[in-house]
């Protein structure tokens, strides 16, 4: 059963429609939820609960059945709804994912809003697969994001300087195979690449301080004239707050956290207390200073009646 309240899909087309982001907060670590869940609620933000199948399989959130459980005993469905993050075609390390199981398993678990990511195929086979994933979630009443073009930092090995990235816009979402993809997919939301990166996930750079991106704002804009869907910006941690801001108001309406909390736990993971209170803090500072999103569930969830 999913979270009782508003449905995420309408509490997201109220965000876009009004500019406001909704930030969802990767879990790779189960501990981590109860902090996010009281920040959320002493902020009055409306966010995501997250959780990507690399979490469970590379971290220790152990199953997307085992954060549905952990979410059930934490939710508050005032500020909060589950989602299910990246589920891959071809993950990081190359192998072919068995995408429909995982997002069957999670419209069974009863997240809210699922995600397939089929970024790291030709345009017609990311097309194909997630206009399966999205009659999938249909068929259950939940909603679909997809990712379109290539959000680096999950891959092994070390990335090129971010600034050649960034200056040749390499994995930058196309518009126009942005305005096919919508039409011929369905898709809810879509997640696009506009300079954002993710944080590592392996060795010693999962513990490294991620590096600060920016975001091409009049290649964004191009994208929100051209598609009409609320776009996602994953890799949200560290990039520059005037980038982000601007990016919200240029159809940004949900932003993927996770290297800013997770590294915080982490840090704080031998005393469960002060690892708590470590990710509430993260969570908040994410919150009022660096999203100035704070109260939005007044706007976005009001309470009914």
């Amino acid at each position: 059963m999913s979270t009782p309240g508003r449905p995420i899909a309408d509490i997201m087309r109220a965000a876009h429609a009004a500019g406001i982001a909704i930030p969802a907060f990767n879990i790779p670590h189960l501990p981590m939820m109860a902090g996010v869940v009281r920040a959320l609620r002493e902020t009055e933000t409306f966010g995501l609960i997250a959780v990507a199948r690399l979490e469970w399989m590379k971290f220790e959130s152990r199953s997307l059945e085992a954060v549905a459980e952990e979410y059930r005993r934490q939710m508050d469905p005032r500020y909060t709804r589950l989602h299910l993050d990246h589920v891959p075609v071809i993950d990081e390390d190359q192998l072919q994912v068995d995408y429909r199981a995982i997002l069957q398993s999670a419209i069974r678990a009863g997240y809210d809003s699922l995600m397939v990511d089929g970024s790291r195929l030709p345009l017609a086979k990311n097309i194909a697969a997630t206009r399966e994933a999205v009659a999938l979630g249909h068929g259950a009443g939940l909603p679909v994001e997809a990712e379109l073009g290539a959000v680096l930092g999950h891959e092994a090995g070390p990335l090129p300087p971010y600034d050649e990235l960034f200056r040749s816009g390499k994995g930058f979402t196309d518009p126009e195979e942005a305005r096919r993809f919508v039409a011929e997919t369905g898709v809810d939301w879509l997640s696009v690449s506009i300079g954002n990166i993710h944080g590592a996930i392996s060795g010693a750079a999962k513990s490294a301080q991620k590096v600060q991106a920016r975001l091409s704002i009049p290649h964004l804009q191009q994208l929100h004239r051209t598609v009409s869907v609320p776009l996602v910006l994953h890799g949200g941690s560290g990039i520059q707050k005037s980038f982000v801001i601007e990016g919200i108001r240029n159809g940004i309406a949900k932003i993927n956290v996770g290297t800013a909390i997770r590294q915080a736990y982490e840090a704080a993971r031998g005393n469960a207390g002060a690892a708590e209170e470590a990710v509430f803090q993260a969570v908040k500072q994410v919150i009022v200073e660096e999203l100035e999103v704070a109260g939005s569930a007044r706007r976005l969830n009001p309470p009914s009646g």
